[in-house]
């Protein structure tokens, strides 16, 4: 299996970079090209729909869990093109915000109703019926797909920490069980990952191309799925996904308080973000990027591995992590107003 699933991954890469260069060459064919505008953190006109790349090799890495478990990713991998479907129409022509906000839970909802509810409760620790079960479910996890939306705002940070969360949840769950080597959806959640690092070498800063909701959706849905699929077969606890993600829920959900609180319409786009403030303040998108992949990779993973070595304080350790994320993306500027308006530089 490590073979055939390494070579999968490998095709999705040279797939997904393949697509993307195609992308990037006719975006203004294909109506794709985003004009810099003030709520932007970029100075020049720059093609979207690197994210079909992404799509197409996420895509063919479902080509073989759905041939052998039609019942699981089948319904999976249609909703997956059919929520970058959306997001394309989105890139090139606005939808309104409830429409995409309405076939997000609904498309969730489909990923969410082909997993063991029965399982995946205990597992959260919500003891509630299968029918609301559900619905809270699929309500987070359209929370978390706008969430990654909102932080796909600088050159390489959504692509790689959407690898690092594909990568860092299949690495421990292959440390906690090493059999889990031989389950499918380890081999699809690599090959996601690895679709995203053939678009990455194209959205590096300076970016020759950016995600777009194509993208970005995409991968929010996928990336949930997987999280309540390892959850309900007890790879991962609920608590060792929440520090996986903490960076980005941290950021995402403090300026959206933020913002909240001082009664600003909170669906409207903005540049507000901590890793926002942090790149006009470092001038750098990729010292803001490498910054974000450190904390990732020398904390939180560590961290989700002592909450998975340690399961009855893995909700303490979930605890200390915001304790410490929240303030200091309020102090890096998250939700803050701007403090400078002079022109951004892309490196």
């Amino acid at each position: 299996m490590a073979t055939l699933g390494l070579a999968i991954a490998a095709v999705a890469l040279l797939l997904s970079l393949a697509v993307a260069y195609y992308a990037m060459k006719r975006a203004a064919r294909l109506g794709l090209v985003q004009e810099p505008t003030e709520r932007s953190s970029h100075t020049r006109p720059t093609p979207l729909g690197g994210g079909l790349g992404v799509v197409a090799g996420g895509s063919f890495a479902g080509l073989l869990p759905a041939m052998l478990i039609p019942w699981l990713a089948v319904p999976v991998l249609m909703a997956g093109i059919l929520i970058a479907l959306i997001g394309f129409s989105d890139d090139r022509r606005p939808i309104a915000a409830r429409w995409r906000l309405g076939a997000q839970v609904l498309l969730t909802g489909a990923v969410v109703a082909t997993l063991p509810l029965d399982a995946l409760g205990p597992q959260l620790g919500l003891a509630v019926p299968e029918s609301v079960l559900l619905v809270v479910v699929a309500l987070s996890g359209a929370l978390w797909i706008n969430v990654f939306n909102f932080m796909d705002g600088i050159d390489g940070l959504a692509g790689t920490e959407a690898i690092f969360l594909l990568v860092g949840g299949a690495l421990l769950a292959w440390l906690a069980e090493p059999l889990v080597l031989e389950d499918l959806r380890l081999w699809w959640m690599l090959g996601i990952a690895a679709a995203t690092l053939g678009f990455l070498l194209l959205n590096w800063a300076p970016a020759r191309i950016f995600m777009g909701d194509t993208g970005s959706t995409y991968l929010g849905l996928m990336i949930a799925f997987f999280g309540f699929s390892t959850i309900a077969s007890a790879w991962l606890s609920v608590w060792q996904w929440l520090i996986l993600g903490a960076l980005f829920l941290a950021d995402s959900l403090t300026t959206l308080a933020r913002r909240a609180l001082n009664r600003e319409p909170v669906w409207e786009a903005h540049r507000r973000h901590a890793y926002q403030a942090l790149q006009r303040r470092f001038r750098s998108h990729s010292r803001v990027t490498l910054l974000a992949l450190a904390m990732n990779v020398l904390v939180l993973l560590p961290l989700s591995w002592l909450a998975g070595q340690l399961p009855q304080w893995g909700w303490l350790i979930a605890l200390v992590t915001y304790a410490v994320l929240v303030p200091a993306a309020i102090r890096a500027g998250a939700g803050a107003p701007e403090r400078e308006s002079s022109p951004l530089r892309r490196e």
